[in-house]
């Protein structure tokens, strides 16, 4: 199952507007793609948050580009920033990245965001979202976890202890699941 930015924003502002926070902080980003072998690539890119969407572009042709376009699996990482204090967490979203040829949407979008051109567009269909921080009062890393389909946030704390995890998952009911493909 897949859902757009703004569905996720829609089920989880909280997380929404970190994960959106960590993306805005910095202008590259770390996107890993599929070659044709199955092997991992990973790319620089910069991200876009137009018109509710995530977007993802790039120069025509390039690898990345061409990967997505044949496989349009993708992980997608934040820019941390510097040091290592991880001020807001580490956000990685993954999904699909779906090739945008409609004219229509490309000059929408093209008003919006003002690309270099010429470009390829990615429209991003979210399949995760997770958060990582640590908490250091506490000495927990705390791991917050989105997918379509589930009202609720699976968060699982760990300490230094032996203590397990603590996990929650609430689904959506089918019959209200939401828009999506099945993957």
């Amino acid at each position: 199952m897949t859902t757009s930015w703004q569905d996720f924003a829609d089920a989880q502002p909280a997380l929404e507007a970190t994960a959106r926070g960590r993306f805005e902080a910095f202008r590259h980003h770390v996107l890993a793609t599929l070659r044709l072998d199955g092997s991992p690539r990973t790319s620089g890119i910069e991200t876009t948050f137009k018109l509710g969407e995530l977007w993802l572009g790039s120069m025509p042709g390039a690898r990345k580009a061409v990967d997505l376009r044949r496989d349009p699996r993708f992980a997608l990482s934040a820019n941390p920033g510097p040091g290592t204090d991880m001020v807001g967490g580490d956000v990685r979203v993954a999904g699909l990245a779906r090739w945008v040829d409609d004219p229509a949407t490309l000059a929408r979008f093209a008003d919006a965001a003002n690309p270099p051109e010429p470009f390829d567009l990615f429209r991003v269909e979210l399949t995760e979202v997770v958060r990582t921080s640590v908490d250091e009062s506490a000495q927990e890393i705390i791991l917050e976890s989105w997918r379509p389909g589930y009202t609720a946030i699976r968060v699982q704390r760990r300490g230094n202890g032996a203590d397990q995890p603590a996990e929650s998952w609430s689904a959506v009911p089918r019959a209200t699941a939401g828009q999506g493909d099945e993957t």
